[in-house]
C-alpha cells in the first residue's frame, strides 16, 4: 500500500524479517533515540523488518558509496550517476550539494528517507483504520523513534513489536570489505562464498560524529543469518544466555549491545577449534567464554566489526562507562549462574503479566488484543471455542473446517457432508 502511494518503493521488493528488534542491535543502530518498552505490558515478540526504499541489484546500474566524509563502517550514497527517474522521484529525500563547476551532487538522506517512510506508513494506517478488514490484525501502537518506526500489532492474544527500517538493499560485496573474504573462517566447506557475499545493506544510522542527514551504516545482516547456520546449538544456547545476562545489566549508560557480543562470538568461531566448538555439552563453558572474551573487548575498548576488522565498535567510549560496565561484568563472572535465573525469572514474570492482563480484558488500562469487542477482527480462541463446541455436540461425526484466505475469521463447518 506504501508503494502504491507514490510508487517510490520498488514493485518487486524482499523484505528481511530478523527475530530481535533493533533495541536488541541486530542492525547494529545507535539505540539512543529509542524509547523503552517494557516486554510483557507492550509486547510479546519483537522483530526486525528492513524494507528497501533502494534496491541496488542491477550489476550495469553505477553506484556511488562516498566514504570520505564518514567513519569507517559508514557511507554516504550519492545518487548523481542514477538516472533522471529516479533523481526526480526521490529528490525530496536527498540533501543536495551544488559544486563550483555547477554541478549538483544529490546525497540520499536517511532522516528524510525515514521521515518520508512514516508519513507513508501513517497514511496507510489511517485508511485501513477507516475500512477495517477482517483478519487484519490491529494497531496497537505506531512510534517514531529517529530512523525506526515501531508498530505493535494485536494478533488474537499475542502482541507483537515491529521495528520497520527502510534501507539500501545491494547485490554483492562492498569493496571496504573485500579483504575480510580474503581470509580463513569457519565458514569455509560448510556454507558457499557465494550465500555468504549474496547482499548488504545500509541501514539509516550515523557514526558517533557523523552527519546524521547523510551518513548511512553498513549492515551485513544477510550474511549473518547465513553464517548463523554454521554455528553449534551449544554455542547459541551460550550467546542467548550471555545475551539475556548483560541486555539489560549493560544498557545504561549505553556500551554494549548484544551486537558487540554477536561479533565477539563470530570471532570466537574463527579463533577455536571447531572440534571444540561442536561439543554438545560445553554451552556452561562457552557461555564463560563470551563473557571473558566481553570483558577483555570492553576494558581495552576494542571490539573490531567482523566483516571490517579494522572499523573498532568501542573506541568512543569513556573511561568512566568502561570501569563501570567491567565491574559489573565482573560480578556477573563471579556468579553466572544466579545473574542466568533471574534474567529467567524476570521472563516469567513479563508472562505472568501477559497473561494477567489478557484476563482482566477491558478493565485494564492498557488495551489488550481481546479487549475489541465489537471490533471485526476476532480474537483467535473464537475458532477453538466454536470447533469445541461441534465436538460436543456432534459425538462420533467427522468434523472439518475450511477457511478462505480471502476473510480467515469466517470459517465454515461440514459435518460429515453437511456445510453450514
Amino acid at each position: 500500500m506504501v508503494q502504491k502511494l507514490d510508487q517510490k518503493l520498488p514493485v518487486a521488493n524482499e523484505y528481511l524479517l530478523l527475530s530481535g528488534g533493533v533495541r536488541e542491535g541486530v542492525v547494529d543502530l545507535d539505540l539512543d533515540e529509542l524509547n523503552v518498552y517494557a516486554r510483557g505490558t507492550d509486547y510479546d515478540m519483537d522483530f526486525t523488518l528492513l524494507v528497501p526504499a533502494l534496491k541496488l541489484h542491477d550489476r550495469n546500474q553505477p553506484v556511488t558509496l562516498d566514504m570520505r566524509h564518514s567513519a569507517l563502517c559508514h557511507s554516504w550514497l550519492s545518487l548523481r550517476l542514477f538516472d533522471e527517474g529516479t533523481i526526480s522521484k526521490w529528490k525530496d529525500c536527498c540533501t543536495i550539494v551544488d559544486h563550483i563547476n555547477g554541478a549538483t551532487n544529490y546525497f540520499f538522506s536517511p532522516t528524510k528517507v525515514a521521515d518520508w517512510f512514516y508519513d507513508s506508513i501513517s497514511i496507510v494506517l489511517s485508511e485501513i483504520q477507516k475500512k477495517p478488514q477482517r483478519g487484519m490484525p490491529k494497531v496497537e501502537k505506531v512510534e517514531k523513534n529517529g530512523t525506526i518506526i515501531s508498530i505493535i500489532l494485536g494478533v488474537g492474544s499475542s502482541r507483537m513489536l515491529y521495528d520497520i527500517v527502510p534501507v539500501v538493499s545491494f547485490k554483492g560485496w562492498p569493496a571496504v570489505a573485500q579483504s575480510w573474504l580474503m581470509e580463513n573462517h569457519f565458514w569455509d566447506g560448510k556454507i558457499t562464498e557465494e550465500e555468504v557475499i549474496s547482499g548488504f545493506y545500509l541501514v539509516p544510522a550515523c557514526s558517533y560524529k557523523g552527519k546524521k542527514d547523510n551518513e548511512w551504516r553498513l549492515s551485513f545482516a544477510r550474511s549473518e543469518v547465513q553464517l548463523k547456520k554454521c554455528i553449534s546449538s551449544s554455542l547459541m544456547q551460550a550467546y542467548q544466555a550471555c545475551k539475556a545476562i548483560i541486555i539489560k545489566l549493560l544498557s545504561r549508560p549505553k556500551a554494549l549491545s548484544p551486537y558487540h557480543l554477536r561479533s565477539i562470538m563470530l570471532w570466537a568461531c574463527d579463533r577455536l577449534p571447531a572440534n571444540y566448538l561442536a561439543q554438545e555439552d560445553f554451552a556452561a563453558h562457552f557461555l564463560l567464554g563470551l563473557i571473558d572474551d566481553l570483558q577483555h573487548c570492553l576494558v581495552n575498548k576494542m571490539c573490531p566489526n567482523y566483516f571490517i576488522p579494522q572499523c573498532n565498535m568501542l573506541e568512543h567510549l569513556s573511561e568512566e562507562t568502561v570501569v563501570l560496565h567491567a565491574r559489573k561484568l565482573s560480578s556477573v563472572r563471579s556468579d553466572p549462574a544466579e545473574h542466568l535465573r533471574t534474567a529467567i525469572e524476570h521472563v516469567k514474570a513479563a508472562n505472568r503479566l501477559t497473561l494477567e492482563l489478557q484476563r482482566r480484558g477491558s478493565t485494564t488500562s492498557i488495551p489488550s488484543p481481546q479487549s475489541d469487542g465489537g471490533d471485526p477482527n476476532q480474537p483467535d480462541d473464537r475458532l477453538a471455542k466454536k470447533l469445541q463446541q461441534l465436538v460436543t455436540e456432534n459425538p462420533g461425526k467427522s468434523i472439518s473446517v475450511f477457511i478462505n484466505p480471502d476473510d480467515v475469521t469466517r470459517p465454515h463447518f461440514r459435518i460429515d457432508d453437511k456445510f453450514f
